[in-house]
């Protein structure tokens, strides 16, 4: 457990609500995420409170397409970089600086959106065990170049959508944030960084050799529930990354412990962390 309060939530003692068509290894309310080192993609064991093994999560990384991806974008870049020379060289003194900056900055975007064309999408897979061989869960990447948002999708192994979880880079600024969307759109939890202070010291000191470590917690949006914390995503301070997702104060299980799981990976490697 994370050994902390939840600041919101449903009175103790309230009767936890089962879901019997549900996996097993989802019908809980607390995962603990252990993510595995000296692997090249992000690996995680999920445990549940007794310390028993219940599912394995991997997203690939794809190393050596990834750098291909780059040397395609420096290629790109460099080749609009000698094309702007050539400008600048044509227009004369007069605009010449201008035409540096605007192809300096012509460049840049080349490069940016090259290397995220280039990059392979990189979806997530919840595994039974580390066998891999029964797929539980998916977690499937939607865009390759994102601006402004990136969207996951979940699903079953079947393909069945589950929910879509969203990513909004502009609230990373000052306090990083994540939705959960139902198939249709309808937007009906989130995310949030537990601190705006906190948040803002991270931005600046970084995680301070873990004193800031980065938490999140879950909050319902839709009118219904008026904003109520119903759960938390928390780094543990060790010295390995791991990393527990609380959702004891939703007892009714109005978030879909799959979709739970997903977000709270997503946390982890969606951020990079």
């Amino acid at each position: 457990m994370c050994n902390r309060q939840l600041r919101a939530g449903m009175p103790a003692g309230t009767p936890r609500r089962s879901t019997p068509d549900l996996e097993p290894a989802f019908d809980r309310d607390v995962f603990l995420l252990r993510e595995r080192f000296l692997s090249i993609s992000s690996k995680y064991v999920v445990w549940s409170e007794d310390g028993r093994p219940i599912l394995y999560v991997e997203r690939p990384t794809f190393l050596m397409r990834t750098v291909l991806a780059y040397i395609l974008a420096a290629i790109a870049a460099s080749m609009v970089m000698a094309w702007t020379s050539s400008a600048v060289a044509a227009t004369g003194a007069a605009f010449g600086p201008l035409a540096a900056l605007l192809g300096s900055g012509l460049a840049l975007a080349t490069f940016v959106v090259v290397s995220m064309s280039a990059r392979p999408l990189r979806h997530v897979t919840v595994f039974r065990d580390d066998s891999r061989r029964e797929i539980l869960l998916r977690v499937r990447q939607d865009q390759r170049v994102a601006v402004l948002a990136r969207t996951y999708t979940v699903m079953t192994a079947a393909g069945l959508m589950l929910a879509r979880l969203r990513k909004e880079y502009i609230h990373n600024i000052l306090r990083k944030r994540w939705y959960v969307e139902t198939p249709a759109g309808q937007r009906t939890a989130m995310a949030i960084e537990d601190s705006m202070v906190l948040s803002l010291l991270r931005r600046v000191l970084g995680s301070l050799f873990g004193l800031l470590r980065t938490n999140f917690i879950f909050v319902h949006v839709d009118p219904m529930a008026g904003g109520a914390v119903f759960g938390e995503f928390n780094r543990k301070f060790t010295i390995f990354d791991r990393y527990v997702l609380d959702l004891t104060s939703d007892p009714e299980q109005r978030l879909d412990r799959r979709v739970g799981l997903a977000l709270g990976v997503m946390l982890d490697t969606g951020e990079g962390r």
